[in-house]
């Protein structure tokens, strides 16, 4: 599989939500990446890779959630 066909699948993978629960989700994502920053700095994170793969999905539903509203 090639890298633009993973980044659409994810894509069309959130777009299948509903608004309010693309809302939750990054509410959810936002308060897990400020933790990770968190202890980030501290040098406690096990898994550093999780920041990243969080701020992309975040990007992902903002994106899908400007197509919702551009509807």
């Amino acid at each position: 599989m090639s890298t633009t066909n993973k980044k659409q699948t994810a894509a069309s993978k959130v777009r299948e939500f509903s608004a309010e629960e693309l809302c939750k989700k990054l509410s959810d994502n936002r308060k897990e990446l400020l933790d990770l920053s968190l202890r980030s700095r501290a040098g406690q994170v096990q898994n550093p890779i999780r920041i990243r793969t969080l701020r992309r999905e975040n990007a992902r539903i903002l994106m899908v959630l400007g197509e919702k509203a551009a509807k």
